[in-house]
């Protein structure tokens, strides 16, 4: 089938869908030419509400010409006065941009994409908020704006939010990132379904690629894509202070529409899990653990590193001292909390009642900068080095255990192949110049011994029901009270 509809039906979409977009560009120009912010407060004037309506039609046009013929709309969408922002989930394609082209509802969207030659110009004329990555106060800023959009009773186009912040393949809903929540106003949730026999709309950062989505649609004959607007959430007080519970609470009536689970993890821990450093995080790594901690302490990614440069100096003048829950709490400058405790247990290895910080800063880079291996090798030499700059075997066992978030580790074979004089003792230099000379030192050195079941090391049997990590849904979600697994337990 695909050999055929390649040679056939394949380049005539294709043809036809581009036709189309270029089509559409003349009157999103027109219409968004001189329009400032007063004028697009105000109603549409009838000229405009024309193009509206036209460019509606072609992009309706577009997704004909992809295949979905239909498109099954289910529940009524509200007004703007009713809803100020829209939240999509689940987002697992650029074939989201459906519903998007149906309302013509405003998004949030990276500054760069205005200029993309045709499509900025189709995306600047439904009134984006724009987010500039060069803007180290863009988060804030585009929450503000969010806000005042949402507040300005209906005098804005609705705002479109997919909450999730990245793709994901559907199967669960993972955590919604607060900005739609913020503001404190009513919202619509709006679930997405395709209840295709062949998934070729799913397009996440694993397993094939935009072009090859492009093209396996196209040719498939028909595409379904169910949009439902749910009823509109009005928040209670209490969910107006706190946004972190408005999200997960829309989140879980989207799950029970959409009939998923829902888990506690994050882009960002995917991201952690799936790095491209040297060191790859096991199955049974404890550092998914440990960073949904750090996020639930309040440390924000915004500020994550200049917390573990102040951590890491603090660590340093600390040497191997061990402290108590109180004094790791001085330490963080954050008061005694479940939280805490729970963070704590983890690098209790002993449950003694004491813990060595060094392992917490070396656990926090690896959450900091995932791919940057090495940065984090090297603060922890820092960490752990002698006064003449060295470390002995049982010192990198100790570094990557902790990096990697297991109980046991076997760092011989390594410790040998970088310790050439046979010294007993090894320098950071020496460590690099390894590293620089073997790319791969982890599987070849460490991965065998730790994750070959010929030697018999236990790892984790838990299923990944959503590909990414472990499941959190309603049903089955931890007990708080629960002991958490210790890193050496």
């Amino acid at each position: 089938q695909i050999a055929f509809m390649t040679l056939t039906l394949f380049p005539i979409r294709l043809f036809f869908a581009a036709f189309m977009m270029l089509l559409a560009w003349p009157f999103a120009f027109i219409a968004s030419m001189g329009a400032d912010e007063q004028e697009l407060e105000k109603p549409l004037s009838w000229w405009r509400k024309i193009v509206d309506v036209l460019l509606k039609a072609i992009m309706r046009m577009m997704w004909l010409a992809g295949g979905f013929h239909w498109i099954n709309v289910k529940g009524r969408r509200a007004l703007p006065a009713e809803a100020a922002i829209l939240t999509v989930a689940p987002h697992s394609s650029y074939f989201d941009a459906i519903p998007v082209t149906m309302t013509f509802a405003s998004i949030v969207m990276k500054a760069e994409s205005k200029d993309i030659p045709v499509w900025g110009t189709l995306i600047k004329y439904i009134r984006p908020v724009f987010v500039s990555r060069s803007d180290q106060d863009s988060r804030r800023k585009t929450v503000e704006e969010i806000k005042r959009r949402a507040q300005s009773d209906g005098k804005w186009p609705q705002i479109m939010i997919f909450p999730e912040g990245t793709c994901t393949n559907r199967s669960c809903l993972i955590t919604f990132k607060p900005g739609a929540f913020i503001p404190g106003v009513p919202v619509q949730p709006v679930v997405l379904r395709y209840p295709n026999k062949l998934d070729t709309i799913t397009w996440t950062w694993q397993g094939p690629g935009a072009l090859e989505i492009l093209w396996l649609t196209l040719c498939q004959f028909h595409n379904s894509v169910e949009i439902e607007f749910l009823p509109v959430y009005i928040p209670s007080e209490e969910e107006r202070r706190n946004p972190v519970l408005y999200a997960n609470n829309v989140r879980r009536v989207m799950a029970e529409a959409l009939g998923v689970s829902v888990t506690d993890y994050t882009f960002e821990d995917c991201q952690l899990a799936l790095a491209e450093g040297q060191l790859r995080l096991p199955s049974d790594t404890c550092l998914l653990e440990f960073a949904k901690l750090v996020r639930s302490l309040g440390l924000k990614p915004e500020t994550l590193e200049d917390d573990l440069d102040k951590y890491a100096t603090s660590a340093m003048k600390m040497k191997e001292q061990k402290v108590a829950l109180r004094e790791f709490s001085a330490y963080l400058e954050f008061p005694v909390s479940h939280t805490l405790e729970s963070m704590f247990a983890l690098f209790d290895e002993n449950e003694d009642g004491v813990i060595d910080v060094r392992e917490f800063v070396i656990a926090l880079s690896v959450v900091c900068k995932p791919s940057k291996t090495l940065e984090t090798i090297q603060l922890a030499f820092q960490l752990y080095q002698s006064k003449n700059g060295t470390i002995t075997e049982e010192d990198l066992a100790h570094i990557l255990k902790t990096a990697m978030g297991v109980s046991q580790i076997n760092v011989t074979h390594l410790f040998r192949a970088v310790d050439e004089e046979e010294k007993g003792k090894i320098t950071y230099d020496d460590f690099y110049r390894f590293a620089e000379l073997h790319p791969h030192f982890a599987e070849d050195y460490l991965y065998p011994d730790q994750m070959g079941a010929e030697h018999g090391l236990e790892t984790s049997s838990l299923s990944a029901p959503n590909g990414i990590c472990t499941d959190f849904s309603p049903e089955n979600a931890e007990d708080k009270n629960k002991p958490l697994q210790k890193k050496l337990n």
